[in-house]
């Protein structure tokens, strides 16, 4: 691509430079016109000496000269001025040969500031000198005189064919330099962002440019930045949800496995032993029921699950007291809490609180988190709900000061099947989904429920739900 890029930029100034010189062959010819043009335009070319020339000097008009700002001399044989008139006239009465013909060397220099147009009057014996102010001087002229000598013709040639040679290679050579040079801020900055895009092309989501420039390709590297970040805030995200996606397999595999298969051997053993007693049946019977109740319970909370994760999940909502529906949650758990030896302490305002709420899966929210404090706290904790409102929000504290949770389990507490239990030990009775499910219930009302760490004992969660 670079060496495309720089052959075209090669290409288009070797054009500029070919119309450049057709430029220069153009100018010529227009000064060269111009000359001819400055001819009848300018006074000094409108009064030649020739034009006023006569034998009697005297006899000389220069009126006209004069008139347009000239100036006419006349100069005897002997050098005298014998007739001065306009400006910039002689001053001098009298000159010497030396004089004389310094004047009439320093009347042919470019750089003077007058035209002097001298004629020689071989009748009269005199000059006659015409002059006018110099204003612009347009005197190009090419000429070739065949009479001149062959030598001096040849070198002549070679000088100019020397001249020419150096003018086109100078133009080449800065053409070729230009064009690299510009060809450079272009390929250098493409060449940068091709190979951040091959890195990304391969894999490598970190590829970044760093351009520091401010035209279009300074524009062009933070969009492909930005890019290039949220490809790779998503590829991240999906290989953390294909991680969660294979835990969670994994997870379900595990506690699904090991009831269906004490079901299933319980099952053989009471079909390959028909003469067991009816107590051994009844306990057969028994680990059969009670691992039945745990698949059943995990498929169900399973496909509650799935169903809140579904777009088509909605809330049967009614406007509730949150006051007086959280007393009587917290009422029903009251021998629940006793059973297990817990104390308790509710603190939930007389005056009113109304949301918008599904009262069942409100219920079922308050529920697995009090389900996860019985689970996995000793006898002795206490269980403690309190309540309170402002600007249109609701913060519900669920705490208990038992064994709390582990701190690298906190960032993950509300993902499926993660357990403060590592082992999975069925005896504890936990699926590992109730703080997922409590989670998408509180976001499917408008809120959020999350864990507190304010460095007190136990664990700690908030339920924060909007009020009308």
């Amino acid at each position: 691509m670079k060496t495309r890029i720089s052959r075209q930029f090669f290409a288009h100034y070797l054009v500029v430079s070919l119309l450049v010189l057709l430029s220069t062959v153009l100018a010529l010819s227009f000064l060269a016109i111009a000359s001819r043009l400055a001819a009848s335009a300018f006074a000094t070319n409108r009064y030649p000496a020739s034009a006023l020339m006569r034998d009697d000097y005297a006899q000389i008009d220069a009126s006209p000269v004069v008139e347009s700002g000239g100036s006419v001399t006349i100069i005897d044989r002997d050098f005298r001025v014998v007739r001065s008139e306009g400006q910039d006239a002689l001053a001098q009465d009298q000159l010497t040969a030396v004089e004389f013909t310094e004047f009439l060397v320093w009347s042919k220099h470019k750089n003077t500031p007058f035209h002097h147009d001298i004629l020689y009057n071989p009748e009269g014996e005199f000059w006659l000198i015409v002059t006018f102010p110099a204003s612009i001087r347009l005197d190009f002229a090419f000429i070739l005189n065949s009479k001149a000598a062959a030598g001096d013709l040849r070198t002549a040639a070679l000088i100019l064919a020397a001249v020419l040679a150096v003018y086109l290679l100078l133009v080449f050579a800065l053409t070729a330099l230009y064009s690299a040079v510009t060809a450079a801020q272009v390929t250098v900055p493409l060449r940068r962002l091709t190979e951040s895009t091959r890195r990304l092309r391969e894999g490598d989501y970190s590829a970044r440019v760093d351009l520091k420039l401010r035209n279009e390709f300074g524009e062009l590297q933070d969009t492909f930045n930005e890019m290039a970040s949220r490809i790779e805030k998503e590829i991240s995200l999906r290989k953390k949800s294909e991680e969660d996606r294979r835990r969670l397999i994994l997870d379900i595999s595990h506690d699904l496995k090991n009831p269906m298969s004490s079901i299933q051997g319980y099952a053989e053993r009471i079909l390959h032993k028909p003469e067991m007693s009816r107590e051994e049946l009844e306990g057969c019977l028994q680990v059969i029921l009670h691992n039945s109740e745990r698949t059943n319970g995990l498929i169900t909370e399973l496909f509650e699950l799935s169903q809140m994760d579904s777009p088509e999940f909605t809330l049967s909502r009614e406007q509730v007291d949150l006051c007086e529906i959280l007393r009587q949650l917290c009422a029903e758990l009251v021998p629940q809490l006793e059973q297990a030896g817990f104390g308790y302490e509710f603190e939930i305002p007389e005056k009113s609180v109304f949301a918008l709420l599904d009262p069942g899966r409100f219920g079922r929210l308050i529920h697995n988190l009090a389900s996860n404090s019985l689970r996995y706290n000793p006898p002795g904790t206490t269980v403690s709900v309190s309540l309170t409102a402002s600007d249109g929000r609701a913060a519900i504290t669920f705490r208990d000061d038992g064994v709390g949770i582990p701190e690298e389990l906190k960032a993950d507490i509300f993902k499926p099947f993660v357990r403060v239990d590592s082992t999975r030990n069925p005896e504890t009775g936990g699926s590992g989904l109730g703080l997922s499910i409590a989670q998408r219930i509180a976001q499917a009302h408008g809120g959020e429920l999350t864990l507190l760490s304010d460095g007190s004992q136990g664990s700690a969660f908030l339920v924060v739900l909007p009020t009308i």
